[in-house]
């Protein structure tokens, strides 16, 4: 192998390294730091921060209008309200600001909108409320999880 090949190795294993570490950060680790509180700080633009906020506290407000429509007997409005934060939730976001998340908040973000559809899915059958309360109380487990590991911290510039 002559010396012009071994470098053009040498290069291209360098690439592939730099490929590789940038296909770990933006897929898997994301834009992340330890968080003063043990938990880990996921770290975003604030306009960003404030939107996936947003979002956090529209799932707790649709929990909320669930469990009223679950104590009115309503299905209907448990489906439509559940429905609203399932998967057409998630639909449109960047590609820029997704490989700023590590994948188990997206992954645990991801599953979170899939189980309001699962919600939605058992009101559309009238099951009774106790099983109705217990798979709200499933998809819960999902935000506690998520605020167990991660809080949102603002990039300073």
């Amino acid at each position: 192998m002559n010396r012009n090949c071994k470098l053009c190795w040498g290069v291209s294993a360098l690439l592939l390294a730099v490929l590789l570490y940038g296909g770990y950060v933006v897929g898997i680790r994301g834009n992340v730091e330890a968080g003063d509180d043990g938990r880990t700080a996921v770290v975003m633009d604030s306009a960003d921060r404030i939107r996936v906020l947003g979002e956090m506290r529209a799932f707790l407000e649709a929990v909320q209008g669930i469990n009223a429509a679950i104590a009115d007997g309503n299905m209907k409005e448990v489906e439509t309200i559940a429905r609203a934060s399932g998967m057409v939730k998630a639909r449109g976001e960047s590609a820029a600001f997704l490989a700023t998340l590590p994948l188990e908040f997206k992954k645990l973000g991801m599953a979170t909108h899939q189980r309001f559809d699962d919600l939605a899915d058992l009101a559309a059958t009238n099951p009774a409320p106790q099983k109705m309360l217990a798979a709200v109380s499933d998809t819960m487990l999902n935000c506690v999880a998520c605020h167990q590991a991660y809080q949102l911290k603002a990039r300073t510039q």
